[in-house]
């Protein structure tokens, strides 16, 4: 992807040299999120899943006058229903002293543009429900909560 330049905000894809970048930025949100105890990635775990033989996520970073300000960690996934990949947002994360810049919006924005160029049907992520100021961001730009839905989750320890 190439990189795009509003003002002083620039969005660009992930490189190698980022992963510890990306895994600061996963402990920053696990810690707002309220959930660092579960954090078990390592740098060698994501360069294994960003840049190995089987890519499985890709992640687009977002700086703000030359500082790291935020990321947005997805991947693939597949509608039957429509016949279509579409893409999952595992993570948008934006550092809460930046937050109010536009940031999130244009990371938004830049997978959205991302999914027309692939062809996806769909862009879809969860949110946690207590996340008030997230929810009120994306029903502000047009996302609508799959309330009818549940997610279930099987754990390795479980399979």
């Amino acid at each position: 992807m190439e990189n795009k330049e509003s003002g002083k905000l620039t969005i660009r894809s992930a490189v190698e040299s980022d992963i510890p970048l990306i895994l600061l930025f996963i402990n920053e949100l696990a810690e707002y999120e309220k959930l660092l105890h579960q954090v078990k990635v390592t740098e060698e775990l994501l360069r294994e899943s960003l840049f190995g033989a089987k890519r499985f996520v890709e992640v687009l970073i977002a700086e703000y006058n030359g500082e790291p300000a935020g990321q947005a960690l997805f991947f693939h996934n597949f509608s039957t229903f429509i016949g279509r990949p579409g893409i999952y947002l595992e993570d948008l994360y934006v550092r809460p002293h930046l937050r109010g810049n536009g940031i999130g919006k244009a990371l938004l924005q830049s997978l959205i543009n991302l999914a027309k160029e692939r062809n996806c049907g769909r862009a879809e992520w969860a949110v946690l429900d207590w996340n008030k100021p997230s929810i009120n961001f994306y029903k502000s730009i047009g996302a609508n909560p799959m309330n009818e839905w549940i997610i279930f989750r099987l754990t390795e320890d479980k399979f």
